[in-house]
């Protein structure tokens, strides 16, 4: 390890996204094959999949909120992990469908008081090193990999009802976890010139919370339908894994050398690289899905739909945010990315999947085409035309003249 990274801790922070993602790796790939085992058609998946993508509207920017005013960060954490365990370890017990519904919703909730405010936790304990989070943040793209693999492999011996006991066991080394997690001192609080609405009105933030929306508005027929394609067309669930682990090896490249690559080129070009890869990646699918050699190529360029997007996503608000609204930043991007663009893009896809899966990623790609030009003719300035890292704050009056 170079003496940069050894002046913040790297494994104590690595080690928190490994526990993270591990568990998302055991339920993204697998949920949807839950609820259909459970009984539910296309078009309910989608409702459930929109209600849980619902609670990540309001939930990112509530915890948010709470953390920027209180500053209690850690507590935030913590009590999330807990009773995103609680909720989600109720399913063992009972597994009707309103129950799910309701639980899962539950779960949603309290699972994003975690991640944005941890993200704000890792960037303050990197300080002057915050051009190596892809460093960081691999390591839960590794775990990521490392949990849809063996998860394939147990399903293909277990029946995927069992899915809930496997998440309650990961959500609860989460918690376990949260407790393991250092405050890394005082995070400045100075609020931005203008506050929180002024930073809203830029046009830059605004364009690229919209392009956010629709990138993952995109992702909904891949995230809730994939490993159905993927079933359909006779792949084992092991394979169905092996499919979702490329995409993850191919972001963790990705987050390996994103520090380079925010170092050689613009927020603003990497942006728009990653969205009309998105929109080639979608034809990929809706086009070719029983075709080994293009599925093969289309889960690579998960490196440019997620990982690039979501390296260049954090700068961004990092730069634009300033100090007093990071958990409010880093809250709203997610809940107006994952949240409104999931609930929105899983609601639509699973009508449009009942009627075509090709008409799903036909969507998409539209989707993301959309957002690309949203970003070419709208995010401009110099924080995100310029490659290299800002100081993470616009200097005074900037806000109110962008």
């Amino acid at each position: 390890m170079s003496t940069e990274s050894a002046s913040y801790p790297y494994w104590r922070l690595s080690s928190f996204y490994f526990l993270y993602f591990a568990f998302l790796g055991a339920m993204v790939p697998y949920w949807a094959l839950y609820l259909e085992a459970a009984g539910l058609g296309a078009a309910a998946i989608g409702a459930v999949l929109a209600m849980m993508a619902s609670a990540r509207i309001v939930a990112p920017n509530f915890w948010g909120w709470l953390a920027d005013r209180g500053g209690r960060r850690l507590l935030i954490i913590r009590g999330g992990a807990i009773g995103a365990f609680a909720s989600l370890a109720s399913l063992v017990w009972r597994q009707d469908l309103p129950w799910v519904i309701a639980m899962a919703t539950l779960h949603t909730f309290f699972w994003n008081a975690i991640l944005a405010q941890y993200e704000v936790i890792t960037l303050a304990s990197m300080r002057t090193a915050v051009h190596r989070y892809g460093l960081v943040r691999l390591w839960g793209s590794v775990s990521f990999v490392l949990a849809v693999a063996l998860s394939g492999v147990l399903f293909d011996h277990l029946s995927v009802g069992q899915l809930p006991w496997l998440l309650a066991l990961l959500l609860a080394l989460i918690a376990l976890g949260s407790f393991a997690i250092r405050d890394p001192g005082s995070i400045e609080r100075r609020p931005a010139p203008g506050g929180l609405v002024a930073l809203l009105r830029q046009r830059v933030v605004l364009a690229f919370l919209a392009a956010a929306f629709l990138l993952q508005f995109s992702h909904a027929p891949y995230y809730g339908f994939f490993s159905l394609l993927l079933d359909q067309h006779g792949f084992s669930r092991g394979a169905i894994g092996q499919f979702w682990a490329l995409g993850v090896v191919a972001e963790i490249g990705v987050f390996a050398l994103a520090h380079r690559l925010l170092m050689r080129f613009s927020l603003r070009d990497i942006l728009m690289a990653s969205l009309l890869l998105a929109a080639l990646r979608w034809l990929m699918i809706g086009l070719g899905a029983g075709k080994l050699w293009v599925l093969l190529i289309a889960q690579c360029l998960h490196a440019a739909t997620f990982g690039s997007f979501h390296s260049a996503g954090v700068e961004l608000v990092r730069r634009h945010f300033g100090h007093g609204h990071q958990g409010q930043g880093q809250a709203l991007y997610s809940a107006v990315s994952f949240g409104a663009g999931g609930a929105l893009g899983a609601l639509l896809s699973g009508f449009a999947w009942e009627l075509s899966p090709m008409l799903a990623f036909m969507l998409a790609a539209a989707a993301a085409l959309l957002g690309w030009w949203l970003v070419r003719v709208a995010v401009h300035g110099a924080l995100v035309d310029n490659p290299g890292f800002g100081d993470g704050e616009l200097a005074p009056g900037q806000a109110a003249a962008r």
